[in-house]
Protein backbone atom coordinates (compact mmCIF):
# COMPACT_ATOMS: atom_id res chain seq x y z
CA UNK A 1 0.00 0.00 0.00
CA UNK A 2 1.34 3.39 -0.88
CA UNK A 3 1.91 5.77 2.00
CA UNK A 4 0.43 9.24 2.17
CA UNK A 5 2.32 12.45 1.91
CA UNK A 6 2.68 12.74 5.66
CA UNK A 7 3.21 9.01 6.29
CA UNK A 8 6.26 7.29 7.68
CA UNK A 9 7.71 6.80 4.21
CA UNK A 10 7.99 10.54 3.52
CA UNK A 11 11.38 11.60 2.13
CA UNK A 12 12.85 14.37 4.21
CA UNK A 13 15.61 15.35 1.77
CA UNK A 14 19.23 14.40 1.89
CA UNK A 15 21.33 15.13 4.91
CA UNK A 16 23.53 18.19 4.43
CA UNK A 17 27.02 17.08 3.50
CA UNK A 18 30.45 18.67 3.11
CA UNK A 19 29.57 20.32 -0.20
CA UNK A 20 26.46 21.93 1.33
CA UNK A 21 28.48 23.22 4.27
CA UNK A 22 31.18 24.59 2.03
CA UNK A 23 28.67 26.39 -0.19
CA UNK A 24 26.90 27.86 2.85
CA UNK A 25 30.23 29.25 4.09
CA UNK A 26 31.03 30.72 0.67
CA UNK A 27 27.59 32.34 0.39
CA UNK A 28 27.95 33.88 3.84
CA UNK A 29 31.48 35.05 3.02
CA UNK A 30 30.38 36.77 -0.20
CA UNK A 31 27.63 38.57 1.69
CA UNK A 32 29.85 39.73 4.53
CA UNK A 33 32.79 40.75 2.34
CA UNK A 34 30.65 42.81 -0.04
CA UNK A 35 28.67 44.45 2.76
CA UNK A 36 31.52 45.11 5.17
CA UNK A 37 34.70 45.10 3.11
CA UNK A 38 37.57 42.68 3.46
CA UNK A 39 39.10 44.09 6.65
CA UNK A 40 35.88 44.42 8.67
CA UNK A 41 34.39 41.04 7.79
CA UNK A 42 35.34 38.51 10.44
CA UNK A 43 35.63 34.76 10.18
CA UNK A 44 33.36 34.41 13.24
CA UNK A 45 30.59 36.47 11.64
CA UNK A 46 30.93 34.53 8.40
CA UNK A 47 30.65 31.28 10.35
CA UNK A 48 27.55 32.54 12.16
CA UNK A 49 25.98 33.51 8.86
CA UNK A 50 26.58 30.00 7.55
CA UNK A 51 25.33 28.38 10.76
CA UNK A 52 28.60 26.59 11.47
CA UNK A 53 31.38 26.67 14.02
CA UNK A 54 34.27 29.04 13.14
CA UNK A 55 36.66 26.10 13.36
CA UNK A 56 34.86 24.56 10.41
CA UNK A 57 35.51 27.64 8.29
CA UNK A 58 39.23 27.30 8.99
CA UNK A 59 39.00 23.57 8.28
CA UNK A 60 37.75 24.25 4.76
CA UNK A 61 39.67 27.41 3.90
CA UNK A 62 42.61 27.69 6.35
CA UNK A 63 42.72 31.51 6.37
CA UNK A 64 40.69 34.62 5.66
CA UNK A 65 42.57 35.44 2.47
CA UNK A 66 41.97 31.96 1.06
CA UNK A 67 38.29 32.16 1.97
CA UNK A 68 38.08 35.50 0.17
CA UNK A 69 39.65 34.13 -3.00
CA UNK A 70 37.30 31.14 -2.99
CA UNK A 71 34.23 33.29 -2.30
CA UNK A 72 35.13 35.75 -5.08
CA UNK A 73 36.04 32.87 -7.43
CA UNK A 74 39.57 34.16 -7.80
CA UNK A 75 42.51 31.94 -8.69
CA UNK A 76 45.06 31.38 -5.95
CA UNK A 77 46.73 34.77 -6.25
CA UNK A 78 48.97 34.22 -3.25
CA UNK A 79 50.40 30.99 -4.62
CA UNK A 80 50.90 32.61 -8.02
CA UNK A 81 52.59 35.62 -6.44
CA UNK A 82 54.79 33.36 -4.36
CA UNK A 83 55.90 31.66 -7.56
CA UNK A 84 56.67 35.01 -9.16
CA UNK A 85 58.61 36.30 -6.16
CA UNK A 86 60.61 33.12 -6.20
CA UNK A 87 60.80 30.30 -3.72
CA UNK A 88 62.05 30.09 -1.12
CA UNK A 89 60.75 33.14 0.73
CA UNK A 90 60.67 35.52 -2.22
CA UNK A 91 64.33 35.39 -3.16
CA UNK A 92 64.07 35.97 -6.92
CA UNK A 93 66.46 38.75 -8.04
CA UNK A 94 64.68 42.09 -8.00
CA UNK A 95 65.84 42.88 -11.53
CA UNK A 96 63.95 39.81 -12.79
CA UNK A 97 60.73 40.51 -10.95
CA UNK A 98 58.96 42.39 -13.75
CA UNK A 99 59.37 39.52 -16.19
CA UNK A 100 58.40 36.97 -13.56
CA UNK A 101 55.25 38.90 -12.63
CA UNK A 102 54.29 39.27 -16.29
CA UNK A 103 54.77 35.56 -16.92
CA UNK A 104 52.66 34.66 -13.90
CA UNK A 105 49.97 37.11 -14.96
CA UNK A 106 49.54 35.67 -18.44
CA UNK A 107 49.37 32.17 -16.98
CA UNK A 108 46.58 33.28 -14.67
CA UNK A 109 44.73 34.80 -17.61
CA UNK A 110 44.50 31.38 -19.25
CA UNK A 111 41.90 30.40 -16.63
CA UNK A 112 38.60 30.20 -18.58
CA UNK A 113 36.63 31.42 -15.54
CA UNK A 114 38.74 34.52 -15.00
CA UNK A 115 36.96 36.82 -17.52
CA UNK A 116 33.65 36.39 -15.71
CA UNK A 117 35.32 36.88 -12.34
CA UNK A 118 37.07 40.07 -13.42
CA UNK A 119 33.89 41.45 -15.00
CA UNK A 120 31.96 40.77 -11.80
CA UNK A 121 34.56 42.47 -9.65
CA UNK A 122 34.62 45.49 -11.96
CA UNK A 123 30.84 45.83 -11.64
CA UNK A 124 31.14 45.59 -7.87
CA UNK A 125 33.86 48.22 -7.74
CA UNK A 126 31.95 50.59 -10.01
CA UNK A 127 28.58 50.36 -8.25
CA UNK A 128 29.31 49.66 -4.60
CA UNK A 129 31.68 51.66 -2.42
CA UNK A 130 31.97 48.87 0.12
CA UNK A 131 32.67 46.48 -2.74
CA UNK A 132 35.39 48.83 -3.95
CA UNK A 133 36.82 48.93 -0.43
CA UNK A 134 36.72 45.14 -0.32
CA UNK A 135 38.82 44.81 -3.48
CA UNK A 136 41.12 47.65 -2.46
CA UNK A 137 41.77 46.19 0.99
CA UNK A 138 42.46 42.70 -0.28
CA UNK A 139 44.62 43.72 -3.24
CA UNK A 140 46.46 46.46 -1.38
CA UNK A 141 46.74 44.93 2.06
CA UNK A 142 47.23 41.27 1.20
CA UNK A 143 48.52 40.84 -2.36
CA UNK A 144 50.51 43.98 -3.16
CA UNK A 145 51.99 44.12 0.31
CA UNK A 146 54.03 41.05 -0.58
CA UNK A 147 55.49 42.86 -3.57
CA UNK A 148 56.12 46.01 -1.56
CA UNK A 149 58.14 44.04 0.96
CA UNK A 150 60.74 43.45 -1.75
CA UNK A 151 61.17 47.15 -2.43
CA UNK A 152 62.96 49.88 -0.52
CA UNK A 153 62.44 53.60 -0.36
CA UNK A 154 59.59 55.97 0.34
CA UNK A 155 58.15 55.51 -3.13
CA UNK A 156 57.54 51.76 -2.69
CA UNK A 157 53.74 52.20 -2.20
CA UNK A 158 53.53 54.26 -5.41
CA UNK A 159 55.55 51.68 -7.30
CA UNK A 160 53.33 48.76 -6.31
CA UNK A 161 50.23 50.81 -7.12
CA UNK A 162 51.61 51.48 -10.59
CA UNK A 163 52.17 47.75 -11.00
CA UNK A 164 48.56 47.17 -9.95
CA UNK A 165 47.30 49.74 -12.47
CA UNK A 166 49.13 47.94 -15.28
CA UNK A 167 47.78 44.56 -14.17
CA UNK A 168 44.19 45.76 -13.83
CA UNK A 169 44.31 47.56 -17.16
CA UNK A 170 45.62 44.48 -18.92
CA UNK A 171 43.01 42.22 -17.32
CA UNK A 172 40.17 44.50 -18.39
CA UNK A 173 41.51 45.09 -21.91
CA UNK A 174 42.27 41.43 -22.62
CA UNK A 175 39.50 39.62 -20.75
CA UNK A 176 36.54 41.98 -20.34
CA UNK A 177 36.60 44.55 -23.15
CA UNK A 178 38.53 42.11 -25.35
CA UNK A 179 40.38 44.90 -27.09
CA UNK A 180 42.07 43.60 -30.23
CA UNK A 181 44.75 42.72 -30.98
CA UNK A 182 45.74 42.47 -27.33
CA UNK A 183 42.85 40.11 -26.57
CA UNK A 184 44.11 37.42 -28.93
CA UNK A 185 47.84 38.09 -28.76
CA UNK A 186 49.86 35.03 -27.71
CA UNK A 187 50.58 34.98 -23.97
CA UNK A 188 54.33 35.05 -24.50
CA UNK A 189 53.98 38.21 -26.63
CA UNK A 190 51.94 39.93 -23.92
CA UNK A 191 54.38 38.89 -21.21
CA UNK A 192 57.37 40.14 -23.20
CA UNK A 193 55.68 43.50 -23.81
CA UNK A 194 54.41 44.06 -20.27
CA UNK A 195 57.42 42.76 -18.33
CA UNK A 196 59.73 45.76 -18.98
CA UNK A 197 56.99 48.18 -17.96
CA UNK A 198 56.42 46.34 -14.70
CA UNK A 199 60.18 46.31 -14.11
CA UNK A 200 60.40 50.08 -14.63
CA UNK A 201 57.61 50.60 -12.13
CA UNK A 202 59.44 48.40 -9.63
CA UNK A 203 63.01 49.60 -9.98
CA UNK A 204 63.29 52.25 -12.70
CA UNK A 205 62.87 55.98 -12.88
CA UNK A 206 59.26 56.95 -12.21
CA UNK A 207 59.88 60.61 -11.35
CA UNK A 208 60.10 61.83 -14.94
CA UNK A 209 62.40 64.55 -16.25
CA UNK A 210 63.18 67.32 -13.84
CA UNK A 211 61.62 70.65 -14.69
CA UNK A 212 63.91 73.54 -15.40
CA UNK A 213 64.08 76.01 -12.56
CA UNK A 214 62.39 79.21 -13.44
Amino acid sequence: MSEGVGGPGRRRGRRPGPSDTREAILASARQHFTRQGYDAASMREIAQGAGVDPALVYHYFASKDRLFMAAMRLPDLLAALGEALGPPAGTAPLEELGARLAGTLVRLMSDPELPRTVAGLMRTVATNELGAAMVREFIGGVVLQRVGERLQGEDAPLRVNLVASQVFGLLVARLVVRLEPIASAPPEVVAAAVGPTLQRYLTGDIAGPERDAR
